[in-house]
C-alpha cells in the first residue's frame, strides 16, 4: 500500500536484523538475570516482537523483521522490555531513529545505545491550532484587545498504558502573567475533535506598525506566547499523564491579526533528563529503509521495454538486465528487482535460461557449474523465495514444527554430548528426522511450483549439452538450487522463511542443523559422500545412508521436477492456506437478539474459505467462502473509536475486524483483496463507516441496504503468491542505474577499447563480461539515455513539490525536521522560495 502524493506513489519498507543487547542493567533481587525480548514501532505502534530471552543481561535475539510501512511515521524504534509474570512487563529503554536519519545506518551493523523512557521521550502527535487577534470597546469605552486561541484538532497522540482521553490546557504566559484554561476530555480517542475557543485579555494598539504611549508594552507582547499542554486523563492515583506541548510566540501577529498552522507537539523544556551513557545497555541492530516513489506506468515505458527484451538479446550479456548485473556491487542488488519485474510480466524463464546458458558455455568444470554468486545463481535464488515459498512450507513446516516442540536430543558429536546423554539414542533420533523429511521432499515433485520446474528443466538441458560426457551434470545442475540453495537454508534457518515466527533455541538449532548437513549432502550426489564432511562423526553418521535406494530417490525426483509437462492439475485443487492469526471481530448480528460485542477469534483464509473460532484448531464458529466476498476495505476510526479497523463485506453483512497493528492490516487487507479479485459481484462502492444506531454513520443513509458512499480501491493482481508492482521495480532499477552511473560510463569506455584495440586489458575495464562491445555500447547508450530521462522527471518532481509545499501545513507541521533538511536541499539546488 503506498502513501499517495500529487502526481506518483510512495512506497515505503524496512528491513531490520535485531541481533543482541549487552550490559542491560541487572534486575534488583537475587538472581540479577533478566527475561528480555525487543520490540519494533513505527512511532508507538508495535508492529514486530522477538522471542523472549531468559535470564541473561546479554540477550541475543538473531532475527530478521521485513514490513511494507502503509503509513507516514517520525520515528523507527525499538523497546527493549522485561517480562514480569505478576504485573505489567517493565521498559528497560529504547532506541529511537528518526526517518531522516534512517539513511545514515543504511545495512550496516550498528551499536546503539538505549535511552530512558518517560513522559517526554514518548511526546508524538500534532496539533491544529488557530490565532485571531481582535480589537474590542468595553462598556467603559476603553478599548482592549483580545486573543482568540482556537484548538481545532489533534491527530496521533500517544497512548498510555492501553488507553487515551485527552485534554489540553491552553495558556497566555508571560513574565508577568500565567492565565491556563481547559478543553473537554474527549474519551477513547488518539485522534481527538476539540474545536473550542478561549479567550484572553491583551492590552496592546491594534498593529505593531502603529507608534503610540503604550510603547513599553510593545516589548512586553514580543515576550508573550501561548502555551499549549497535551495531558491524558487518567483514573492512576499519580495524577494525569503528559502527552506533549507547544508554545506560539505572539509575534506570530506581527504581519496579519490572524494566524493558523499545525505543529508537531514537543517534550517540556526539562523533560527527558539524560542518563550517562551506557547505564541501560545498547542493542546491536541492522536497518534497510527503503522509499521507492514512483510515477504512472507510461513514465517507465522505454526503459522496462528495454529490460523486457533481454532474453532475446543476442548474445544476452549486452543486454539491459545482464548489464544491471555488471554495474551493481552485488548480484543480489540486481537480482531482486529484476525477477519481480520478469515474473510480473511471465518473462523469468526466457531470462534466466537466457543467463543460465551463457554462463554455462563459460564454465570449464562440470563440478563447478552455478556454484559461484553469478547474476544466474542470485536471479533463481529470487525465484524460489518467491515462487516457491507455499511448496517449500507445505512441504516442510509440519515437520520443522514438531521438531521445534519435541526436543528429542540429536548431538551426535562426542565432544559435545551432555551427561546422561546415549549417543546410540541420538544417532536414531536424527536418522529418523533425516529419513522422514529425506522422504517428504523427493515425494513432493508434483507439487514444485511450475516456474521452478521450467527453469530447472533448461538448467538440465544446458549442462547436458555442454558436459555430454557426464552423465550425473544433468542432476547436479539442478540439485546445487533445489537442495543446496532451497531445501538446506529453510532447514538450517526456518525463521528466515516463515517456517517459524522466531529464531530457533540452541539445541533445536543445532539439530536442524546436522539435518540440513545430511539432507544437502544426500542431494548433492557426488562420488565420495563420507569425505564431504570435515567431521568424523557425520562421516559415520552418513554410513547410515550408503544405500543405492536414498540416490535412485533424489534421481527420480530431480528428473519430476525438471522434465517439461509434467505438472498434474489435480495437484492444485488442495485448499492453500494462505494467512492465519488472532484478531478482535464484531458480532455480525446474525442472530436476531444478542450483543454485538467484540471478541478475540483466531481466523485463517485459504484460497477456498475465510473462517475464524476461539482458539487455533478449533472447529470453525464461521466461514464465509471466498465467493461470498464482496469487498475487502479499510474502516474508519471514527466507527468505534477504534484503530486498524477493516471490513469483509458479505451480500447480507459486513464483518468488522481489528488486526493488532498497520501492517497487520494491511497485509490481511492485500491478501483478502487478492483472493477475492475475480469474484464475479465484486462492489464498486462501500461505506467507509459502519451502520450504528439506525443510520450509516458516514452518508447519514437510515436503510442498511443503502449502496455504498464510496468507491471502492483499485483491484489488486488476481495472483495469490505474487503481488507485484511492475512500475515499482522498474523505479528501483532505474535508481540503481542511476547509483552506478560512473561504472554505465567505464563500461562504455570499455566497450571504446576492445572495439579498437584486441591487446592486453586495462585492469579496470577486466571485471565487466563483454562478449560484443558493439551491441554491449548500444543498450548502454540506450539505458543511460532512459535513466536521464528519469532523472528529469524527478528532478522536476520534487521542484514542483517545493514550490507547492507550505511549511505548517497539516502535511509538514511546524517541527518536522525532515522538511526541514528537505528546504535545506531544495535550496541549494533550486532558486525557487516558499
Amino acid at each position: 500500500m503506498a502513501v499517495e502524493e500529487e502526481g506518483l506513489r510512495v512506497f515505503q519498507s524496512v528491513k531490520i536484523k535485531i541481533g543482541e543487547a549487552k550490559n542491560l542493567p541487572t534486575y534488583p533481587g537475587p538472581n540479577k538475570m533478566r527475561d528480555c525480548y525487543c520490540t519494533v514501532n513505527l512511532d508507538q505502534e508495535e508492529v514486530f516482537r522477538t522471542k523472549i530471552v531468559e535470564k541473561s543481561l546479554c540477550p541475543f535475539y538473531g532475527e530478521d523483521f521485513y514490513c511494507e510501512i502503509p503509513r507516514n511515521f517520525r520515528h523507527l524504534s525499538f523497546y527493549i522490555f522485561d517480562r514480569d509474570v505478576f504485573r505489567r512487563d517493565s521498559i528497560i529503554g529504547k532506541v529511537a531513529i528518526q526517518k531522516e536519519d534512517l539513511p545514515k545506518y543504511h545495512n550496516r551493523d550498528t551499536w546503539f545505545q538505549l535511552q530512558h523512557v518517560d513522559a517526554d521521550s514518548e511526546v508524538q502527535g500534532k496539533v491544529h491550532l488557530e490565532l485571531r487577534l481582535s480589537e474590542v470597546i468595553t462598556d467603559t469605552g476603553v478599548v482592549c484587545h483580545k486573543l482568540a486561541t482556537r484548538i481545532l484538532e489533534c491527530q496521533g497522540l500517544p497512548i498510555v498504558n492501553g488507553q487515551c482521553d485527552p485534554y489540553a490546557t491552553v495558556a497566555l504566559a508571560g513574565p508577568c502573567r500565567s492565565e491556563a484554561k481547559k478543553t473537554k476530555v474527549k474519551k477513547k480517542t488518539n485522534n481527538p475533535q476539540f474545536d473550542e475557543v478561549f479567550y484572553f485579555e491583551v492590552t496592546r494598539p491594534c498593529s505593531y506598525s502603529r507608534k503610540s504611549h503604550f510603547d513599553f508594552e510593545e516589548e512586553d507582547v514580543d515576550k508573550l506566547e501561548i502555551r499549549v499542554d497535551l495531558w491524558n486523563a487518567s483514573n492512576l492515583k499519580f495524577g494525569d499523564e503528559f502527552l506533549g506541548e507547544l508554545r506560539v510566540p505572539l509575534n506570530v501577529l506581527r504581519q496579519s491579526s490572524s494566524y493558523e498552522a499545525w505543529y508537531f507537539l514537543q517534550p517540556r523544556d526539562n523533560g527527558s533528563k539524560s542518563l550517562k551513557p551506557g547505564d541501560l545497555g545498547s542493542l546491536r541492530l541492522n536497518v534497510v529503509y527503503t522509499e521507492d516513489h514512483v510515477f504512472s506506468s507510461d513514465y517507465y515505458g522505454p526503459l522496462r521495454d528495454l529490460l523486457l527484451k533481454s532474453a532475446d538479446v543476442e548474445p544476452v550479456s549486452a543486454s539491459a538486465a545482464h548489464i544491471l548485473g555488471e554495474v551493481c556491487k552485488e548480484k543480489q542488488e540486481a537480482a531482486i528487482p529484476l525477477v519481480r519485474l520478469f515474473l510480473h510480466y511471465g518473462r523469468v524463464v526466457p531470462f534466466i535460461s537466457a543467463i543460465a546458458n551463457a554462463e554455462v558455455r563459460r564454465t570449464q568444470d562440470p563440478n563447478t557449474i552455478f556454484r559461484g554468486n553469478s547474476l544466474t545463481s542470485k536471479c533463481i535464488d529470487e525465484t524460489m523465495k518467491l515462487a516457491g515459498m507455499h511448496y517449500l512450507h507445505v512441504t516442510l513446516k509440519p515437520t520443522i514444527e514438531e521438531i521445534c516442540q519435541s526436543h528429542k536430543s540429536c548431538e551426535i558429536d562426542p565432544v559435545k554430548l551432555k551427561d546422561g546423554e546415549n549417543l546410540e539414542n541420538n544417532m536414531e533420533n536424527l536418522r529418523q528426522y533425516v529419513d522422514r523429511i529425506f522422504n517428504i521432499i523427493t515425494k513432493s515433485g508434483v507439487s514444485c511450483p511450475t516456474v521452478m520446474c521450467d527453469i530447472f528443466f533448461s538448467l538440465r538441458e544446458a549442462a547436458a549439452k555442454r558436459f555430454q560426457d557426464d552423465l550425473d551434470v544433468r542432476y547436479t545442475a539442478v540439485s546445487s538450487f533445489i537442495f543446496l540453495r532451497f531445501f538446506a537454508p529453510a532447514i538450517l534457518s526456518p525463521n528466515l522463511f516463515q517456517l517459524t515466527p522466531h529464531h530457533t533455541d540452541p539445541q533445536t538449532s543445532r539439530t536442524l542443523t546436522l539435518i540440513s548437513k545430511t539432507i544437502q549432502t544426500l542431494g548433492s550426489l557426488s562420488k565420495s559422500k563420507s569425505a564431504s564432511f570435515k567431521e568424523s562423526y557425520m562421516a559415520a553418521f552418513y554410513e547410515f545412508f550408503n544405500e543405492q535406494k536414498y540416490a535412485d530417490a533424489v534421481k527420480n525426483f530431480l528428473d519430476l521436477i525438471s522434465s517439461s509437462g509434467r505438472r498434474d492439475p489435480k495437484s492444485i485443487e488442495q485448499p492453500i492456506l494462505l494467512k492465519e492469526g488472532f484478531m478482535i471481530k464484531r458480532a455480525q448480528g446474525r442472530k436476531r437478539f444478542g450483543m454485538k460485542n467484540f471478541k478475540k477469534r483466531w481466523f485463517r483464509l485459504t484460497n477456498h474459505e475465510f473462517a475464524y473460532q476461539k482458539s487455533k484448531g478449533d472447529q470453525p464458529l464461521c466461514s464465509i467462502p471466498i465467493e461470498n466476498i464482496l469487498a475487502v476495505e479499510r474502516l474508519e476510526e471514527e466507527s468505534f473509536k477504534m484503530k486498524n479497523m477493516f471490513q469483509v463485506i458479505q451480500p447480507e453483512r459486513a464483518l468488522y475486524i481489528q488486526a493488532n497493528n498497520c501492517v497487520e492490516a494491511k497485509a490481511w487487507i492485500d491478501i483478502l483483496t487478492k483472493v477475492s479479485q475475480r469474484n464475479k459481484k465484486r462492489l464498486t462502492v462501500y461505506h467507509p463507516s459502519a451502520y450504528l444506531n439506525g443510520h450509516w454513520l458516514c452518508c447519514r443513509a437510515s436503510s442498511d441496504t443503502a449502496p455504498g458512499c464510496s468507491p471502492c480501491t483499485g483491484g489488486l493482481p488476481a495472483n495469490i503468491q505474487l503481488d507485484i508492482d511492475g512500475d515499482r521495480e522498474t523505479e528501483r532499477i532505474y535508481s540503481l542505474f542511476n547509483l552506478y552511473m560512473s561504472k554505465l560510463e567505464k563500461m562504455q569506455e570499455a566497450c571504446g577499447s576492445r572495439s579498437v584495440y584486441d591487446g592486453p586489458e586495462q585492469e579496470e575495464y577486466s571485471t565487466f563480461i563483454i562478449d560484443d562491445p558493439q551491441e554491449t555500447y548500444k543498450t548502454l547508450k540506450q539505458v543511460i539515455t532512459g535513466v536521464g530521462a528519469l532523472e528529469q522527471e524527478h528532478a522536476q518532481y520534487r521542484r514542483d513539490k517545493f514550490k507547492k509545499t507550505k511549511y505548517g501545513s497539516q502535511e509538514h507541521p511546524i517541527g518536522d525536521k525532515s522538511f526541514q533538511n528537505y528546504v535545506r536541499q531544495q535550496s541549494e539546488t533550486s532558486t525557487h522560495s516558499i
